[in-house]
């Protein structure tokens, strides 16, 4: 009787210990998935960039801050133009 309490004590243990480390470490890489319109910053829910490039390489993305559009355009010669609409 004592032996199988021995065995069950030190299974528990180990089983406890074993969770306690596995929820300890956490995941290194914690983005939000590419379906959501939000991505997580400083801990907080912040609008996704709207980014389009087209096959001659112009990039438009549009970034909401509030009542404000955030615009920056890449053109093909390498330039970017950015503007702000409120």
């Amino acid at each position: 009787m004592r032996r199988a309490f021995q065995i069950l004590l030190t299974l528990g243990a180990a089983a406890l210990v074993g969770t306690a480390a596995t929820a300890a470490v956490e995941p290194a890489n914690r983005s939000t998935p590419s379906a959501w319109n939000w991505e997580i910053k400083d801990g907080k829910r912040v609008p996704k960039a709207e980014r389009k490039v087209d096959a001659d390489g112009t990039a438009r993305e549009e970034v909401r801050r509030g009542n404000c559009v955030s615009v920056t355009e890449k053109l093909p010669d390498g330039t970017i133009k950015k503007s702000d609409h409120c």
